[in-house]
C-alpha cells in the first residue's frame, strides 16, 4: 500500500481505504473521548490528525458533529426541564451518546466508515 502524505491510498482489490492500526486507534479515541468529555475530545483529535489521515479526519468530524448535536440536545433538555419534559430529553441524549459512541468505536476498530444517525453536520 502506497502512502502519500500519511493518507492511505485505495487498495486495488476492494477500492476502499485500509487504515493503519494507529489510524484506527485515533479514530476509536475520538469516539470514546466523545463519550467521556463531550465535543472537546473529538475536537482535539480531529484538529491534530485531520491533515494526516482521511480515516481519522472522517471519524473525528463524525464524532465532533454528533457531540455538538448532543450538546444542543442537552441545552434544549435543560430549558425544557422547567416543564418536566427536559429530563427525558437529557436522558435520551445521554443514552444515545453511549450507545452510538460504542457502535462508532467498534466500526472504527474494524476499519469501517460509520455515520452517526440524528446528527447535524456542522463540519463537512
Amino acid at each position: 500500500m502506497d502512502e502519500v502524505a500519511g493518507t492511505p491510498q485505495p487498495t486495488e482489490q476492494v477500492g476502499e481505504y485500509e487504515p493503519t492500526s494507529d489510524e484506527k486507534t485515533m479514530a476509536i479515541l475520538a469516539h470514546v473521548l466523545g463519550i467521556l468529555v463531550s465535543f472537546v475530545g473529538p475536537l482535539i483529535i480531529w484538529l491534530i490528525k485531520k491533515d494526516e489521515s482521511k480515516f481519522v479526519d472522517f471519524h473525528g468530524k463524525e464524532a465532533l458533529n454528533f457531540q455538538i448535536t448532543m450538546a444542543i440536545a442537552y441545552i434544549i433538555g435543560g430549558a425544557l426541564s422547567v416543564i418536566g419534559v427536559g429530563c427525558i430529553v437529557m436522558l435520551a441524549a445521554w443514552v444515545m451518546i453511549i450507545v452510538f459512541g460504542i457502535i462508532a468505536a467498534v466500526a472504527a476498530n474494524k476499519g469501517e466508515f460509520y455515520k452517526y444517525p440524528v446528527t447535524i453536520r456542522f463540519i463537512k
